[in-house]
C-alpha cells in the first residue's frame, strides 16, 4: 500500500484528545489522513477496510480475522471510569427493561456479560434510538457511553459504572477499544504511529488546552484524563480482555 495515504479512524470523545494530540502534534508521522467517528462508526470503517488504523472497540476482536492489535496503549479503566455508565430510575435487582447505546458495541456486550454473570438478572433489552429528554421520559434503565454521560449522570437516582463493576466481579480492569490495523503496513510506520501515541499520552496537559471553557462544565478533564482512563495496556488489561471476549455470548 502507498503509506503517504495512511487512512486512521479514532473515535471523538474526550478520552481520545491525548492520542489525537499525540497523532497532530508529535512530529513523528505524517502523510496520513486522521478521521474522528464515533465507536460503531470508526469499527465499520475497519470492518470494511476504509481505514487502515483503527481504534474500534474490544468487542469486535471475537468476530473480525486478519486484524491486529498494535501499539501498547488502550482505552482502559482500572475500576470506575465515570464515562460508561448503567443509569436507572429503579435499583439493580428490579430493572426489567435496559436501553442500550449503540454507539459502542463493547459497552452493550459489557453490560449483558454482568447482568448475567454477576448482576443475575434478565433485562428486556432495547435498542436506544432517542436522546437527551426523550430518554428520561421513556426508559427506566439505559446504557450511555462517552461525552453525553457527564449531562445525564445527576438526572436518575441509581448509577452502576460499568467499567467499576467489571472489576467488583473480576478484580481485573477493563479494555474498551485498542488501536488495530488491517493492512499491510510497515514495521517503520507502526513504530513511528506507537510513538506518537506514546507523546500523547505523556502530554495530556498540553492535549487538553485547546478544548473550549465550558464544553465540559461537569468534568474534572485532566483528573477524568489520567485518573479513571488508563491508557497502559498491560498483562493484566490482556488478562481482562481474554475473560471478556470468553464471556461475551456467541
Amino acid at each position: 500500500m502507498n503509506e503517504k495515504n495512511v487512512k486512521i479512524t479514532a473515535i471523538s470523545y474526550l478520552n481520545t484528545i491525548p492520542f489525537i494530540y499525540g497523532i497532530q502534534k508529535s512530529g513523528f508521522i505524517d502523510n496520513y489522513i486522521l478521521e474522528l467517528d464515533v465507536p460503531s462508526a470508526s469499527a465499520q470503517k475497519i470492518i470494511q477496510h476504509k481505514a487502515d488504523i483503527g481504534l474500534i472497540p474490544v468487542a469486535l476482536l471475537k468476530s473480525l480475522k486478519d486484524i491486529h492489535i498494535i501499539t501498547d496503549y488502550c482505552i482502559g479503566a482500572v475500576g470506575s471510569v465515570k464515562s460508561v455508565v448503567l443509569l436507572s430510575h429503579k435499583p439493580l435487582p428490579e430493572i426489567t427493561n435496559v436501553s442500550l447505546d449503540y454507539d459502542s458495541f463493547t459497552s452493550v456486550n459489557l453490560v449483558k456479560v454482568l447482568a448475567k454473570h454477576y448482576w443475575k438478572i434478565e433485562p428486556i433489552w432495547e435498542k436506544q434510538t432517542e436522546s437527551g429528554r426523550e430518554v428520561l421520559k421513556k426508559h427506566e434503565s439505559i446504557v450511555v457511553i462517552g461525552d453525553k454521560t457527564f449531562e445525564l449522570l445527576n438526572k436518575y437516582e441509581f448509577c452502576y459504572d460499568l467499567s467499576e463493576e467489571w472489576n467488583k466481579f473480576t478484580g481485573l480492569p477493563f479494555v474498551f477499544a485498542c488501536w488495530v490495523s488491517v493492512s499491510i503496513i510497515s514495521d517503520s510506520f507502526i513504530n513511528s504511529f506507537s510513538r506518537a501515541i506514546e507523546y500523547g499520552i505523556g502530554h495530556i496537559n498540553d492535549s487538553v488546552k485547546g478544548i473550549p471553557d465550558g464544553r465540559y462544565p461537569n468534568v474534572d478533564i485532566t483528573e477524568y484524563l489520567t485518573k479513571q482512563i488508563s491508557y497502559k495496556f498491560d498483562e493484566k488489561k490482556k488478562e481482562a480482555l481474554k475473560l471478556f471476549l470468553n464471556l461475551m455470548e456467541p
